[in-house]
C-alpha cells in the first residue's frame, strides 16, 4: 500500500499565520478609511461653523427689524397732536404683520395698543395679554444695555416673544420703554429652513425661542451643550461635539450682537461620510474582498485542521457515555492522524473492558440480592413460617365447627384472610431471591412500592419503625425490571431502619407523578442523618459506615447502578439530626420506550 503523503502540522500553521498577515492588511485599508473620516469631520466642524454664523447674522437682522419697527410704534405713539393717530397705529400693525400688541411707558404715562383681528384669530383675548404680562413683568432696560428678547407664548394658539428697548428721553426724565409682543412665524421660519442641519434659538433666560422641531419651543436645551455655551462670554462659530440621546452632533453656536440670543446649528456626526461617501464605498469594497478572500481561505484550512480535531471531541463525548463502538477515520498522515489510530485503538480495549465489567456487576447485583434476602429469611422463617401451618391448620377447623351466623364466623374468616397475606408475603420473597435474566417490561410503580412494602414491613415493625405509604392514584406504567426496582427500594428501607440502631422511628414512601411526565419515589427517614463530609462517597462500591462484618458496602452502589440503567437518576438530601431522603426519578414511559 502506497504511503500517503506527509502534511505536518506546523505547515497548517504557517498557513493560518498568512491567513493572518491578510487580515491585518485589511486593518491597515480600514485604518485609512478612519484617517479620512476625521478629515471629513474636520471639514463637518467647518461647515457648522459657517452655517452658524450666518444664521446668527440673519437672526440679528431679523430682530434689528423687529427694533426699528418697533421704534416706529413708540415714536407714532408718543405723538399726542398728531391727527388720525389711531388709524395709523391700526396701519402700521397690517403693515407689520408680525406684531400682535405694542406697549408704551414714558414721561407722559402709558399706552397698550392691540391688532384686535390677529387676537381673534388665535382666539386670545386683551385680558389674557395683560394678565400673563402682570404675572411675568419683564425688567425695564436701559439705553446702554440694548434690545431684551424673550419667549411670551401666552396661548398655544398665538406663539409669541416680546421685544423690550430702551430710548432716552428729555434731559433728567425717565427713557421711554417700548414692549411688543411679536409672533413667531419668521423666527421660526429661520429655525426650520435648512433640511441637513437642526437649528435653533435660545433667549437669554435659556429657553427655545425657535426650533426645528416646534415641539421644544419653550422647553430648556437638555443636552450638555448648554452649561459651556451659556457660560462662553464671546460666542462667535464655536463647534462642539456632544452626546444628543444615542447619537453624536457636531453642534455650532454663535450668540447674536443685539438681545443676547444663543444660534445653534446641529447635525450628526456620521453625515461627514455623507461628503465622501464615493470614496468610502471604494475603500469599504476593497476592504470587504481582502476580508472576504481571507476568511474564505482561512474557513478552507481551518476546517482542514479542525475537523478532525472535532471529531475526536466527538468521539470523546460518546465514549463517556459508554458508547465505545465509535470509530475516527484517520484520514491525514500528520500527528492527529496518528492521535486518531490511537484513539480507536484506546475505544476497542474499553469496550472489552466495559463489557467484563458488566459481567461482574451482573454477579454483585445477584450477590447483594441475596444477602439481602438472607438478612430477610432468617427474621421471617423465625417468626412467620413456622407457626403459619399451625393458625391457618386450626383457624380451618375451626371454621368447620362453627355454625353459620355464629359471631365467631367472622373473626375466624379475619384470622384465615391474615394468614393467607403472610402466605403472599413468603411467596413474594421467594420470587424476589430467585434468579432470573434482567428484561425490562411495563411495571407497575404502585405494586412495586406495594410488594417491596410487603417484604420488609415486618422486618422494620419488630425494629420499632413504622412506615408511610403515599401512593399518588392514576400512576403511569414505567419501562423497567420490577424486580430490580423492588430491590432498590428494600435495600434503602432496610439502609433506613439500620441507620436508626434499633430506636423507634419513622419510614415514608411516596411515589408521585412530576410536571414534566416523569416519575418520582421518594424514601424518607427521620433517623440521625448522613455527616456531610461522607455524603458523596455513598454510592461508592465497597464504602460503608458499618463495624466490620455487618454490611458490604454494595448496596447503594448496586441500588444507583439499577437506577441509571433504567435511565433514572438517584441523588441524596440528608441533614444529621433531622434525617436522610433518597429521591429516585424514573424517566417518562414514552422516553423511556424511545430509548
Amino acid at each position: 500500500m502506497p504511503s500517503r503523503l506527509k502534511f505536518p502540522l506546523r505547515f497548517k500553521m504557517l498557513l493560518s499565520q498568512l491567513l493572518v498577515v491578510s487580515v491585518v492588511l485589511s486593518l491597515i485599508t480600514f485604518t485609512m478609511a478612519n484617517l479620512f473620516q476625521a478629515d471629513k469631520t474636520a471639514y463637518i466642524h467647518d461647515l457648522t461653523s459657517t452655517m452658524v454664523l450666518h444664521t446668527a447674522e440673519e437672526a440679528n437682522t431679523l430682530v434689528a427689524g423687529y427694533g426699528e419697527k418697533l421704534r416706529l410704534f413708540s415714536r407714532l405713539m408718543g405723538d399726542q397732536e398728531m391727527g388720525g393717530r389711531e388709524q395709523a397705529l391700526q396701519g402700521l400693525f397690517e403693515e407689520f404683520g408680525e406684531f400682535v400688541m405694542v406697549s408704551r411707558s414714558g414721561p407722559d404715562g402709558e399706552q397698550d395698543v392691540y391688532d384686535r383681528e390677529a387676537l381673534a384669530r388665535a382666539a386670545v383675548t386683551v385680558e389674557q395679554l395683560l394678565a400673563y404680562r402682570e404675572a411675568h413683568p419683564l425688567p425695564a432696560p436701559s439705553p446702554q444695555a440694548g434690545p431684551r428678547l424673550e419667549l411670551s407664548t401666552v396661548a398655544p394658539g398665538l406663539p409669541t416673544l416680546t421685544l423690550t428697548i430702551a430710548e432716552p428721553a428729555g434731559p433728567g426724565e425717565e427713557p421711554v420703554v417700548a414692549s411688543g409682543v411679536i409672533l413667531l412665524d419668521r423666527l421660526q421660519r429661520v429655525a426650520g429652513r435648512s433640511r441637513v442641519f437642526d437649528t435653533f434659538l435660545v433667549d437669554a433666560s435659556g429657553r427655545y425661542l425657535a426650533h426645528a422641531d416646534p415641539r421644544r419651543i419653550g422647553q430648556p436645551p437638555r443636552a450638555g451643550w448648554w452649561d459651556k455655551v451659556r457660560n462662553t462670554p464671546r460666542l462667535n462659530g464655536l463647534t462642539l461635539e456632544y452626546q444628543n440621546g444615542d447619537r453624536t452632533m457636531v453642534g455650532g453656536f454663535s450668540r447674536t450682537e443685539l438681545s443676547g440670543i444663543t444660534v445653534g446649528v446641529q447635525i450628526p456626526k456620521s453625515a461627514a461620510f455623507l461628503t465622501s461617501r464615493g470614496l468610502l464605498v471604494d475603500l469599504l469594497v476593497l476592504s470587504l474582498v481582502l476580508l472576504g478572500g481571507a476568511a474564505l481561505l482561512s474557513q478552507f484550512w481551518s476546517r482542514r485542521l479542525t475537523r478532525p480535531i472535532e471529531k475526536l471531541s466527538e468521539a470523546t463525548r460518546m465514549v463517556g457515555q459508554g458508547r465505545f463502538e465509535i470509530e475516527v477515520p484517520a484520514v491525514s498522515g500528520d500527528e492527529i492522524g496518528a492521535l486518531a489510530g490511537s484513539f480507536n485503538r484506546m475505544a476497542q480495549e474499553l469496550k472489552q473492558r466495559e463489557q467484563a465489567l458488566k459481567d461482574l456487576y451482573g454477579q454483585l447485583v445477584q450477590s447483594e440480592k441475596m444477602a439481602a434476602f438472607g438478612a430477610l429469611g432468617a427474621g421471617i422463617a423465625h417468626e412467620v413460617k413456622n407457626p403459619l401451618a399451625g393458625i391457618l391448620g386450626i383457624t380451618q377447623l375451626s371454621l368447620r365447627g362453627v355454625e353459620t351466623g355464629h359471631p365467631l364466623e367472622k373473626n375466624l374468616h379475619i384470622i384465615e384472610k391474615e394468614t393467607k397475606r403472610c402466605k403472599t408475603i413468603i411467596e413474594h420473597l421467594l420470587k424476589f431471591a430467585r434468579q432470573e435474566q434482567v428484561e425490562f417490561g411495563e411495571v407497575d410503580l404502585a405494586q412495586v412500592v406495594a410488594d417491596a412494602l410487603a417484604i420488609v414491613d415486618h422486618q422494620l415493625g419488630i425494629n420499632s419503625v413504622k412506615v408511610e405509604k403515599e401512593v399518588e392514584p392514576g400512576l403511569p406504567a414505567c419501562r423497567g425490571n420490577a424486580n430490580q426496582l423492588q430491590q432498590v427500594l428494600m435495600n434503602l428501607m432496610l439502609n433506613a431502619q439500620q441507620a436508626m440502631g434499633g430506636t423507634a422511628g419513622l419510614v415514608r414512601l411516596s411515589a408521585r407523578r412530576l410536571d414534566e411526565g416523569a416519575l418520582e419515589v421518594r424514601i424518607s427517614d427521620n433517623g440521625p442523618g448522613i455527616p456531610k463530609e461522607i455524603q458523596g462517597k455513598i454510592f461508592d462500591p465497597f464504602f460503608t459506615t458499618k463495624p466490620a462484618g455487618q454490611g458490604t458496602g454494595l448496596g447503594l452502589s448496586v441500588s444507583y447502578g439499577i437506577v441509571k440503567d433504567h435511565g433514572g437518576d438517584i441523588r441524596l438530601e440528608s441533614e444529621e439530626g433531622v434525617g436522610t431522603t433518597f429521591i429516585i426519578t424514573l424517566p417518562p414511559p414514552a422516553a423511556a420506550n424511545a430509548g
